[in-house]
């Protein structure tokens, strides 16, 4: 004969075991929708980089000082990072790689500017969180990498 409280218990277990069963389904989509939102912000940056190149430049020049590096340098640098790893992202095709190397512009982003109003220093922690999720978990089943890999194996 089971005692109530074991019954109690394995019912709270079977139960527990449900909600994470519910929860690892919505894992892929939770990658994707981290993987659209951080790459849009970048994208975004990265065209408005690109908008006005010369004024690009100034900011560079005078505004963010990114280390080892000279203005132009860096502003090709940001700027092509910001358009191409986004795009990475999105699809999930080096995406660790790409998370990898957004996270970088992200910290670089933080250290270049002497000042940074708390909000925006908010955003970038955000950002720099779920970057951080997306090298430590990967891009998730909704990607081309595990697509890629499941075609190429033999």
């Amino acid at each position: 004969m089971h005692s109530p409280s074991l019954s109690l218990a394995s019912r709270a277990l079977a139960l527990w075991d449900g909600l994470e069963h519910g929860l690892n389904a919505l894992q892929p989509l939770a990658a994707l929708l981290a993987r659209l939102y951080v790459a849009q912000v970048f994208f975004l940056a990265g065209l408005t980089k690109i908008r006005d190149w010369d004024i690009t430049l100034l900011l560079f020049a005078n505004e963010y000082n990114v280390p080892l590096l000279s203005p132009a340098v860096a502003a090709v640098l940001g700027t092509a990072g910001e358009l191409v790893l986004p795009v990475l992202l999105v699809l999930g095709l080096a995406g660790r790689f790409a998370s990898i190397g957004l996270s970088l512009i992200n910290g670089v982003a933080v250290l270049a500017l002497a000042e940074i109003a708390p909000a925006a220093l908010q955003q970038h922690l955000t950002w720099g969180v779920l970057l951080a999720a997306l090298v430590l978990y990967g891009c998730g089943q909704w990607s081309v990498g595990p697509l890629l890999r499941r075609r190429l194996r033999p």
